[in-house]
């Protein structure tokens, strides 16, 4: 689904009404993240089943000649909660076995909702054609793992937090384009985040659209897609997701 779909269509409410203290860049806080539903969207994971995973739309920004951003820090000059992105492929044929030498290439929005490499059109205004932040490829372990550095995405208006994912095998092949969505109890770093001024969060959560209505996550009823998110404002956070594809 395009982004302009997710405009058009978008149906973002808020599950629950929110008071939550100002956040400081200096807070002392280092609680890990707790998953707590409060009725406004997915927030528990599934993926202990070996069973690959949902394909699903690249949308309208995927990542132009991915092979030229070999990076592990794909911040560029984006500000925000530090966030770091943890990746792991298994091979579902093979019992779900960790598989090495896999390409991934991951993009994701910053904070203000926008992608780099697009721009100036009536799907994101801000211009960022010239930009290259928040996007990388990594070549996994023997352990089967990646790690990105990043900052914690955004959202924009018809959609959850999500970051994107393209898996390749090492002479290109496609093997899975799929989508990482992140846990949104009341406790959870999707809320903790958005109410983070003075990171430069200020969106809130007023016309979210949480991962029960997202058009990409709504049928997800297993929670397969759902991140694993630990961490605090002050600290960072740690995104995993296990990522279970045939080879």
């Amino acid at each position: 689904m395009e982004r302009k779909d997710f405009l058009k269509n978008s149906l973002g409410f808020l599950g629950m009404a929110l008071i939550l203290p100002k956040l400081t860049g200096c807070n002392g806080s280092d609680d890990t993240t707790v998953i707590v539903d409060d009725g406004g969207g997915s927030n528990t994971g599934g993926n202990t089943e070996c069973k690959s995973w949902p394909t699903e739309t690249e949308g309208p920004f995927p990542t132009k000649n991915p092979s030229s951003y070999q990076i592990i820090n794909i911040k560029g000059d984006r500000t925000g909660v530090a966030c770091e992105i943890k990746i792991k492929i298994e091979d579902v044929n093979n019992d779900c076995a960790a598989a090495e030498g896999i390409f991934i290439d991951i993009w994701h929005c910053d904070k203000d909702g926008n992608y780099s490499q697009y721009g100036a059109t009536n799907m994101q205004q801000a211009d960022y054609r010239d930009y290259n932040f928040l996007r990388g490829r990594q070549t996994t372990a023997s352990n089967g793992y990646v790690t990105f550095q990043s900052i914690f995405p955004g959202w924009y208006q018809g959609r959850a937090t999500h970051i994107h994912v393209h898996v390749y095998k090492a002479n290109g092949t496609s093997l899975k384009v799929t989508q990482i969505a992140f846990p949104e109890g009341s406790n959870s770093a999707v809320i903790t985040v958005n109410a983070a001024t003075d990171y430069g969060y200020t969106k809130g959560m007023s016309s979210y659209t949480y991962n029960t209505k997202d058009n990409v996550f709504s049928d997800d009823t297993t929670g397969q897609q759902i991140a694993t998110v630990t961490g605090s404002v002050a600290n960072g956070y740690t995104v995993e997701a296990i990522i279970k594809v045939p080879i």
